[in-house]
């Protein structure tokens, strides 16, 4: 039931205790006057459920006969009648004619509890809260005050402030008799069911005998089940049960003790992991699963660490088989799990409801989201976009930006989140372009993007020229500052006179979000069109040796993000670098270095001697600060996804080099 429809409800009680009229004698047919003949049709009219038809009837008898005996009560049915039809304001009306002008009538009380009403059902909360005492003073009817009290306490409810409505409706308990007792009942466990723990065990705290200790009690574990405070949970659980053998829920709380207590019961020294281990992405679960032996094996030999189990499942990248190799973890009780790399979001979906912490392998969007206890651990798009940005507005001081994009999935997405975090950034795009992701010629591309593209308007002409030249100036003048010729950035002139369009290259750096082998193609082009002197950017894609082979000599300074960087000069970095090799004799990759840190983390938290319950170990994970990986620094968000900075990596000549 939703709170506004409990004043409806009140409302058709008023009239059943209250309002529907006060028993009125009227003369027998023979002694009929025409004032009665009237408020007797009237009556039936209303009676029948003909509220406008009895509205215009009571309208006249008050307007021909304000003096008679029944003025009062014609005025209480109209002020019913327009509070039905959502007309307040003359409902108001018709109840303070009442009580101004008929003091002494017996329908004063109920004028001023519907008028009362009449605020609450106008969303006026305020005044219901504030009038309510006035009207209490004035009267001493005990149905009266029992409405005023839970008017009062609903006014409390549907603001969502349950701890005051208790209030008000266990005074309204103290005056309730018959069904009333039932219905104020009902309220408190509405009421009850709405307040935070901390309110609740104030409440039991200071016990007081007109409120329900009972379900007070039964709430508070309720609660604290809800928050994963599961010893305390147990603790009021087995209180409520042992103080109240026979509530109504004892059932209930009996089935949420057992809950907890089977939820709490797992093998807090073994992990799961979830791997592609066959099927086409074989070769990326065969990559993690080396970095999860390295990670186990040199936890197990550090001296005070408990033997910890890790159980590999393979997924197949198959959904299917995913939540089968889900619930083989669950039956075998794992504290946590790492994984998978492809079916994630199925298994992140399972996991959250099995209760298990899950730490996902995945770029996929939203994947955090799914629940409490999913996290990811893995480099993102946003993640990368964030790290070039920081580095070219803030660290360079670069202002203007170009992005040539493929028009496929991985370059939208990687172009709009380029652009929204430049323009957080301060800087700005200026030139926006995008190809097929089967072209191999981008000549087309490139030219729009620097003006060549199109044929210049004759009367654009002298303008353009003005604001090249003015360019051309400005660019020469850095470049006797900066010891580099500019004079090729803007195009050059050809022989004996003859002019070649200029490229129109405004910008400071431009953002290729590609495969490094469509890279290998793209810029070598840019070149050509006399696109020099200009940052050129790329994803962590570009962290290929095939990208410096297909184009060399071009892509000398480009700048790319990446999760690890094997050849980093960091002390954690070269020695697991060097245990990797000494193990598998090979150099590992972003795969196994980002499986190694996940592992190693969870490890560390399962270890705790203090870890007790699931729950516990996806708090240590939002709790975490700067874990010193091999990835980097890593800590997640309220949200569950990682944070961490990024590697900066530059081509110098046949290699990469790490950026400071």
């Amino acid at each position: 039931m939703k709170l506004k429809q409990i004043p409806i409800i009140l409302m058709a009680i008023s009239l059943i205790w209250a309002c529907a009229p006060k028993p009125i004698t009227t003369p027998g047919p023979s002694q009929m006057t025409r004032e009665d003949e009237l408020f007797s049709r009237a009556e039936k009219l209303f009676e029948s459920g003909s509220y406008e038809e009895a509205l215009g009837l009571y309208d006249a008898y008050f307007g021909q006969y304000p003096d008679k005996p029944l003025a009062a009560a014609a005025l209480m049915k109209i002020g019913i009648i327009h509070a039905l039809n959502g007309n307040y304001e003359k409902a108001r009306a018709a109840f303070q004619n009442i009580v101004s002008s008929y003091p002494t009538s017996p329908f004063v009380p109920d004028a001023m509890v519907e008028e009362l009403l009449t605020y609450y059902q106008q969303e006026r909360y305020r005044d219901v809260i504030q009038i309510a005492p006035e009207v209490l003073n004035r009267i001493d009817s005990r149905p009266h005050i029992f409405r005023i009290y839970a008017l009062v306490g609903d006014t409390f409810m549907v603001q969502g402030i349950p701890i005051d409505a208790i209030d008000y409706y266990a005074r309204a308990q103290e005056v309730a008799t018959g069904p009333e007792v039932a219905a104020i009942g009902e309220k408190f466990k509405e009421a009850i069911a709405q307040l935070d723990s901390e309110d609740v065990a104030i409440l039991i705290k200071h016990p007081d005998e007109s409120l329900p200790m009972d379900f007070l009690l039964f709430q508070l574990g309720l609660n604290y089940a809800m928050e994963e405070k599961y010893d305390d949970a147990l603790t009021i659980l087995n209180q409520f049960v042992a103080t109240y053998p026979d509530h109504e829920n004892k059932v209930l709380a009996a089935s949420l003790i057992d809950e907890i207590k089977k939820n709490a019961f797992f093998q807090r020294y073994t992990i799961g992991c979830l791997l592609p281990l066959s099927g086409p992405y074989q070769t990326f679960g065969l990559k993690a699963l080396k970095g999860i032996e390295l990670a186990q094996a040199q936890f197990s030999s550090q001296s005070g660490n408990p033997p910890l189990n890790i159980i590999i499942k393979d997924t197949g990248a198959d959904p299917d088989k995913t939540i089968a190799a889900l619930e083989e973890l669950y039956r075998d009780q794992v504290a946590a799990i790492i994984g998978p790399i492809v079916t994630s979001e199925i298994a992140a979906r399972k996991a959250q409801e099995m209760g298990i912490p899950i730490i996902t392998l995945t770029q996929k969007d939203n994947i955090p989201e799914i629940g409490d206890k999913v996290f990811r651990n893995f480099i993102t798009p946003k993640m990368q976009v964030q790290t070039l940005t920081a580095f070219a507005v803030e660290s360079l001081g670069l202002f203007r930006f170009a992005i040539l994009y493929p028009d496929e999935t991985y370059g939208i997405t990687f172009m709009n989140l380029f652009w929204d975090q430049l323009l957080e950034a301060g800087g700005q795009v200026v030139a926006v372009e995008s190809y097929k992701p089967d072209q191999t010629d981008f000549s087309d591309s490139i030219k729009k993007l620097v003006g060549l593209y199109y044929e210049i308007p004759e009367d654009l002409k002298p303008e353009i020229e003005e604001d090249l030249a003015d360019d051309q100036k400005q660019q020469t003048s850095d470049s006797e500052e900066q010891n580099s010729d500019e004079t090729h950035r803007r195009g050059a002139r050809g022989e004996e006179g003859e002019e070649k369009p200029q490229a129109i290259v405004d910008f400071d750096a431009i953002f290729i979000p590609d495969s490094p082998g469509k890279a290998g193609l793209i810029v070598p082009q840019l070149a050509y069109y006399d696109i020099k002197d200009v940052y050129i950017l790329g994803t962590n894609l570009w962290h290929s040796d095939s990208l410096i082979k297909i184009a060399h000599q071009y892509v000398q300074g480009a700048v790319m993000p990446d999760g690890f960087f094997a050849d980093s000069p960091s002390p954690r970095v070269r020695k697991f670098v060097q245990e990797f090799e000494a193990t598998y004799q090979e150099t590992p990759d972003f795969i196994e270095a980002i499986v190694y840190d996940t592992a190693m983390i969870l490890l560390n938290i399962a270890s705790r001697e203090q870890i007790r319950y699931r729950s516990e170990i996806r708090d240590e994970l939002l709790n975490l600060v700067d874990f010193p990986g091999v990835t980097g620094l890593t800590s997640f968000d309220e949200n569950g996804d990682a944070q961490k900075r990024l590697y900066l990596l530059r081509v110098k000549g046949k290699k990469f080099v790490e950026l400071e």
